[in-house]
């Protein structure tokens, strides 16, 4: 990523020991990325890994522009058992209030936050839209899941200038039309407008055909791309072997 994106706003000789905006989920966007092709990476793209992990990442060109992750996993999108981005001011309360230890408060951003956290039941995306209609605890959860994205998306569309494709991969983005859906909406005014059939057979176009964005449906295969690299970390030498999809 650019340097601007990489840089958390603290005192200026952290950077040197490392703190900075690294982003995760990178075998994934990557591996989206190849399948795309040269062909259809030109421009500006989000794609979204929506999982028990989750984030987005800008992409203009082929290259990365911005994440929503940092310098750990724990932030940007609201996940599974993670929170996402979380005010610091909260976390030093908890502190100094003697709420959490230091070993408790990683429990609970790590293991006890985000839909488990919200819903207080479920971790589970499929489990909590199934019973969102009776639970009111899970409804919000699914809302505030839904809410948090778009509320990136928007700042990653302003990084990015506007907006010519979105990809939803990972286990919701690949297998909830609902999420998808719902993310969706509202979204118009970018030009993302979803069929509603292509989005519930999960085909891998999903928009309109005259939708101005492109929105398609790509299963990450972060596997293929932990081969490549083994290959080409282990092998850099030679070059008529090829590591392929099987």
């Amino acid at each position: 990523m650019p340097t601007v994106a990489q840089r958390i706003p603290l005192p200026r000789e952290l950077w040197s020991e490392g703190v900075r905006r690294f982003g995760f989920h990178g075998l994934s966007y990557e591996s989206i990325v190849r399948a795309l092709g040269a062909s259809h990476v030109h421009g500006r793209m989000i794609i979204a890994h929506l999982g028990n992990g989750a984030s987005l990442a800008a992409i203009s060109h082929g290259a990365p522009v911005d994440t929503t992750m940092g310098f750990s996993p724990l932030g940007g999108l609201m996940m599974g058992t993670r929170p996402g981005d979380v005010d610091p001011g909260v976390l030093l309360y908890l502190l100094r209030t003697n709420r959490y230890t230091i070993k408790e408060l990683d429990e609970v951003l790590n293991h006890r936050s985000g839909l488990l956290g919200v819903s207080q039941h479920s971790a589970d995306m499929h489990i909590l839209l199934d019973r969102r209609a009776d639970d009111a605890h899970a409804a919000e959860a699914v809302e505030l899941f839904v809410y948090e994205a778009k509320k990136q998306i928007g700042a990653l569309v302003a990084v990015l200038g506007g907006l010519d494709t979105f990809v939803f991969t990972g286990g919701m983005g690949e297998n909830s039309a609902a999420i998808r859906s719902e993310i969706a909406a509202g979204l118009a005014f970018l030009g993302v407008e979803l069929d509603s059939e292509r989005n519930a057979a999960h085909a891998p176009i999903i928009s309109n055909d005259d939708a101005r964005v492109t929105v398609r449906m790509i299963p990450a295969n972060e596997n293929l791309m932990v081969a490549r690299h083994t290959f080409t970390t282990l092998f850099k030498n030679c070059d008529h072997v090829e590591v392929t999809q099987q």
